[in-house]
């Protein structure tokens, strides 16, 4: 597998708490990844680190072909070099129109200048037709963004981060206050995603994973307890000690 990211020998100390701990794996170009593990395992920290929000000690986070080290990037530059971070809460802009927050979350010139001159161009309007189908919200291109059910405003928000074309999709927990529906087109929104790009799904929620059916890491104590399919990461009694006994 030709990895897309690699995260090698990443420590992260924070007021003497180790929050990541000579962290090791690799993402591939196309590959859809679940991160599991308990509170405090590193989760979070992992993300920041690879957006730039987080500056490890030591260790080396290499991204693309050919690799560049996302250590040397700001967080602005990181984003621009495709990866893309969905927080648990989504965040989007409740006042406008679903159609204007994908319109506005498209890949398009940011300079002062480029943002004065832009208009929505036919490809501008098509592409975000394309993007509310994928999503589920082709019949809600004209409602406030802030009528959408929680569900919807989640399917919005991983819209709002395709429109960028990133290469790298980090998501923290989607499936969480979603009904059973909106579970299940989340999955499969996310497998789609994945089939162009890779995506990382950080989530809680072992029967969401389970949907999912990719490859799953498990971090304890900022380090990789135990990677595989999620039946051979859960009969791992290291796993069910750390994790899955609590």
């Amino acid at each position: 597998m030709s990895s897309l990211l690699e995260v090698a020998g990443v420590s992260v100390t924070f007021d003497g708490f180790r929050a990541i701990n000579d962290l090791s794996f690799e993402i591939g170009r196309a590959e859809l990844r679940a991160i599991i593990g308990p509170n405090g395992a590193g989760k979070t920290t992992f993300m920041d680190i690879v957006t730039g929000k987080t500056r490890p000690d030591e260790g080396r986070v290499d991204y693309g072909e050919p690799p560049r080290s996302l250590l040397r990037m700001s967080e602005s530059e990181i984003a621009r070099a495709g990866i893309g971070r969905k927080f648990q809460r989504p965040t989007v802009f409740e006042q406008q129109s679903v159609r204007d927050n994908l319109m506005m979350a498209l890949k398009n010139d940011r300079s002062p200048f480029g943002v004065m001159a832009w208009r929505a161009a036919r490809t501008d309007i098509d592409k975000v037709a394309d993007l509310a189908e994928e999503v589920g919200l082709a019949d809600h291109l004209d409602r406030p963004a802030g009528e959408l059910a929680h569900g919807q405003k989640q399917w919005l928000e991983i819209g709002m981060l395709l429109a960028q074309d990133p290469r790298l999709l980090l998501v923290d927990e989607p499936a969480a206050g979603m009904t059973l529906g909106e579970r299940e087109h989340t999955t499969e929104l996310l497998k789609r995603a994945a089939e162009t790009r890779a995506v990382v799904v950080v989530e809680h929620d072992m029967e969401f994973v389970r949907r999912l059916g990719c490859k799953v890491t498990v971090l304890h104590e900022g380090s990789v307890l135990a990677e595989g399919s999620l039946d051979h990461v859960t009969a791992n009694q290291d796993v069910i000690d750390v994790y899955l006994g609590r």
